[in-house]
């Protein structure tokens, strides 16, 4: 499948994106990356990719797919030897349900911590609507990590389709100094150390675009 083509925002800001790339790179095929630079609202350049106007967009052929977590269970499907999903029927229900809930809740999480990978590390103030999502977030990891982890330092021991959709959230934990408890601290440790993304880390620091109101958070 060399032919594929992932559309992606900016690095540095594009979450969806990143657990898109995550889960490309852990499958190991060769595709081609496109960046469309983010701005307000859907772009002419976007749309033309894009039916729903957002990135990320996978694309074969004539195949289209749209949405991160589309584009994971696709992928999933496509590529067995991945193991996207845990092996165990129980652990793979599981890790279901949190993707899910990661691609639909955590609303006031993502709205007051943007991610922003380049951002020198601050401690931001959180309100309380955040914390209680920030506690449901480590509240999920801990649970996974105590039913489900052994085996490997990974949400369900290897990684899985959980650990893309919940990368930006580690990033987010670290540029904002979320205060986490040690073995919350690990898990983002474990998602900053993946190969991936050290990789993708590393080509945010050559993108030319800012997006200032994420810039200004918190000054």
């Amino acid at each position: 499948m060399s032919d594929l083509t992932l559309y992606i925002g900016n690095k540095n800001y594009s979450s969806w994106s990143l657990r898109a790339w995550l889960t490309l790179k852990h499958v190991g095929t060769p595709f081609k990356e496109v960046i469309i630079p983010l701005e307000d609202g859907p772009t002419v350049a976007i749309r033309a990719h894009s039916p729903s106007g957002k990135v990320p967009v996978l694309r074969y052929g004539d195949l289209v797919v749209w949405d991160s977590l589309a584009i994971g269970e696709y992928l999933a499907e496509e590529f067995h030897q991945a193991h996207l999903w845990p092996a165990d029927r129980v652990a793979r229900a599981f890790a279901r349900s949190a993707c899910a809930e990661m691609h639909s809740g955590f609303p006031h999480l993502r709205s007051a911590l943007p991610m922003n990978i380049r951002r020198t590390p601050f401690r931001l103030a959180l309100t309380p609507d955040v914390e209680k999502e920030v506690a449901r977030i480590v509240s999920l990891w801990s649970e996974c990590r105590r039913r489900f982890g052994w085996g490997g330092p990974f949400l369900f021991g290897r990684f899985t389709l959980a650990d893309a959709m919940y990368a930006p959230v580690a990033t987010r934990f670290r540029t904002y100094g979320v205060p986490l408890d040690d073995a919350t601290a690990a898990y983002v440790n474990t998602i900053h150390d993946f190969p991936p993304m050290r990789e993708w880390a590393a080509s945010v620091k050559a993108e030319p675009w800012a997006i200032e109101a994420y810039d200004q958070v918190g000054r």
